[in-house]
């Protein structure tokens, strides 16, 4: 515990910060990556990658190191914005070639991002999900039916 890699130069003093305090509550716990995510949801290999600022972690993984820690609603909650101010200033890496790689950023749910980087598909129409519910409404109740007549 506390050999830790330097962090990238040129890293925003926001994400440096961020990840400094996210390594004193890991390094709090006395547990090791490999335990840690069996603590949490998140890999050992995950953990490696946000304590090295590799990739920034889910806000969800922020919540449940804080939950493992043992911290206050209100200390969780810190963390949490300190998490938002360090993914608005994490560096991005430069979007891959046509067909290759992700086209989102795996690590941002699309409900989380505030920068407009929606995928470049066409949206999906917003009854789509009521036409699925519709669907599959109607397939239960035909065989609801057909199984009422087969054996009625």
């Amino acid at each position: 515990m506390g050999s830790w890699q330097p962090l990238p130069d040129g890293l925003p003093s926001e994400v440096r910060h961020f990840v400094e305090q996210l390594r004193q509550l890991k390094d709090g716990t006395g547990l090791s990556l490999a335990a840690l995510g069996a603590r949490t949801a998140y890999s050992k290999s995950s953990w490696h990658r946000y304590l090295n600022a590799v990739q920034p972690p889910p806000r969800q993984a922020v919540a449940a190191l804080c939950r493992v820690v043992g911290l206050s609603d209100t200390d969780t909650e810190r963390h949490c914005v300190r998490w938002e101010l360090a993914v608005e200033a994490w560096p991005r890496p430069a979007p891959p070639a046509a067909g290759e790689g992700y086209e989102d950023d795996p690590t941002v749910p699309w409900w989380e991002r505030s920068d407009g980087s929606e995928r470049s598909e066409q949206p999906r129409p917003a009854g789509r999900l009521l036409l699925y519910a519709v669907l599959l409404l109607l397939v239960l109740l035909l065989t609801a039916v057909g199984g009422a007549v087969a054996f009625g």
